[in-house]
């Protein structure tokens, strides 16, 4: 006989998880108390937002759900925002929310709300536990549904006194990873398509990617020497100082990887959903009859023709896929090598920073210090903003599992993603990149850092501006500047007051001993870099643009 709240913790250890992010609430009191002696740590953070995000950025890393708990009303509504990201970039995780005792539901009970109707939109699924005897169904299904598929939230609501109920119910075991796999004439017919292609094109993306499979899709690229480019904030699928890298599709394409890829004959979809963003607003490929051949391999069928009709649609995960086409044989001397080689150098060039720009701080020469001085197994995290581009464009991710970055742009996620990243991979480097408005919106769990002794770096770009929306405003109203400037704290007292390290980059050339003072202070560390708001892009100034120059 187990209270609801033990057995909430017993199917959580059965499927191996070992972390939870909440804020504490009185609603599920009696899961908190299940924790106390059960060998899972509890990670406890300032906001419910951030709180998501770590969950989140756990399931991004680890391809398992991240779990987050939180309580009722505010507290859920201000989970949502990480529950979005995690919806919008095909992440497994698993949201609980203490709900309110059963006798009080319909009554618009004190911070009630119906989540099977609020966040239908966010969630793979929405459930509520009202007999804890189900709680091993209910937690199991919920295994199951975020990691099936097309990755995502589950969101699982658990009323207060259900979770005090005393019951007899089964002990739960681990649920059963679903794993689809292509058909041996799928393999054949995509085999033959390559073949046949004079100007293939490689885009990969999404989740459900592993450390073997980018190995083994990295060894076939390199043997066919197709170009690869990787979808919109997903660069750590591929090498990016490899040959075959053509560069990240995504905001601010390269216009030289746009132009190759509306003129390629073979478009081969791995992964990715080829939404929005990694599309430039659905205008690389033609809707819904795409003016390339199309293969599209996805793991979940409902993806599959529903923007563009594939010649070759492939309901595989990714890592299963590339398992079934890693042994198929490469022509010997491919159409499209020298193509291929071309794209790698436009990538390069496009990836190299420029070394000026306005004001005392350049951001390319603190760039090519980052790239010359941090490890290729560093995590780079980052939320939304302008100031992103200077790592998407110019950090050359090699490693696996060294991004966790919104593809949906959210703002705010980079701090608590990096918090996140540190406590799962405490001997690898984690930096995270944030903007002066990104930082605050989730800067609060800099002291979960400080709590938990994770010395993450945090590179702050202030340019006391919400930047991306500042550099639109100039575009559309010139010279009109409503609602986009900002009045900051002192980020260095900051970092202090929270028991951080704090530094101040006012030159370029102060960044780099900056950097290794924060390194050396075994601290969770703010670099605030002091950077022109004219230097809103890495070619572009706000004047040019304020100037349609």
């Amino acid at each position: 006989m187990k209270t609801g709240g033990q057995l909430i913790v017993d199917a959580l250890k059965a499927n191996g998880v070992k972390r939870v992010s909440c804020v504490p609430g009185e609603s599920y009191l009696a899961v908190l108390d299940a924790l106390y002696d059960s060998g899972v740590e509890v990670m406890i953070c300032r906001q419910e937002g951030g709180a998501a995000m770590m969950a989140d950025s756990w399931g991004r890393l680890t391809g398992e759900p991240g779990i987050c708990m939180v309580t009722r009303g505010p507290g859920a509504t201000n989970a949502s925002a990480g529950l979005h990201v995690a919806m919008q970039d095909s992440i497994p995780m698993i949201l609980f929310i203490g709900q309110v005792q059963r006798d009080a539901r319909e009554r618009e009970a004190f911070q009630e709300v119906e989540y099977r109707r609020a966040f239908t939109e966010f969630a793979k699924w929405v459930g509520e536990i009202d007999d804890a005897r189900r709680i091993p169904e209910f937690v199991t299904r919920a295994f199951a549904v975020a990691t099936s598929g097309r990755p995502g939230p589950v969101v699982l609501t658990l009323p207060e006194d259900m979770l005090r109920d005393v019951v007899d119910a089964p002990e739960a075991r681990p649920y059963t990873p679903v794993e689809s796999h292509p058909g041996e004439s799928q393999v054949k017919a995509f085999g033959e398509m390559l073949r046949e292609a004079k100007r293939p094109m490689f885009i990969i993306g999404g989740t459900r990617w592993n450390e073997q499979a980018v190995v083994d899709f990295r060894a076939f690229a390199e043997r066919f020497r197709v170009p690869v480019g990787c979808s919109f904030r997903r660069q750590m699928l591929f090498d990016h100082t490899h040959s075959s890298y053509a560069g990240d599709v995504g905001i601010g394409i390269n216009p030289a990887l746009a132009k190759e890829i509306k003129e390629s004959d073979l478009i081969v979809l791995l992964g990715s959903r080829m939404s929005e963003m990694p599309s430039s607003g659905y205008t690389l490929l033609d809707i819904p009859y795409p003016s390339q051949k199309i293969v599209h391999v996805f793991p979940d069928p409902e993806e599959l023709g529903r923007i563009y009709r594939p010649d070759l649609a492939i309901v595989a995960a990714p890592a299963e896929f590339v398992a079934a086409i890693k042994d198929l044989e490469a022509p010997a001397q491919p159409a499209w090598a020298e193509r291929t080689a071309t794209m790698h150098d436009a990538y390069l060039r496009w990836s190299t920073p420029p070394e000026t720009g306005p004001g005392d701080v350049q951001m390319g020469p603190i760039m090519n210090w980052i790239e010359a001085n941090v490890p290729k197994t560093a995590v780079f995290t980052n939320g939304a903003g302008n100031y992103a581009t200077w790592l998407h464009r110019f950090h050359r991710f090699q490693a696996y599992n060294t991004q966790s970055a919104p593809t949906s742009g959210s703002m705010g996620y980079g701090l608590p993603a990096a918090v996140a990243a540190k406590a799962l991979f405490p001997e690898r480097e984690v930096i995270c990149f944030a903007g002066d408005g990104c930082f605050m919106m989730h800067g609060q769990e800099f002291i979960t850092a400080v709590r938990y002794g994770l010395p993450i770096i945090t590179v702050l770009v202030n340019n006391g501006t919400y930047g991306t929306i500042r550099m639109h405003q100039e575009r559309d109203y010139p010279g009109r500047v409503s609602g986009t400037d900002l009045v900051n704290p002192d980020f260095v007292a900051f970092a202090q007051a929270y028991g951080g390290h704090g530094e101040r980059v006012s030159k370029t050339d102060d960044f780099g001993p900056a950097f290794e003072r924060a390194r050396a202070s075994g601290k969770p560390a703010i670099i605030e870099v002091m950077l022109s708001p004219e230097a809103i892009t890495p070619t572009r100034t706000l004047t040019q643009i304020r100037n349609k120059a």
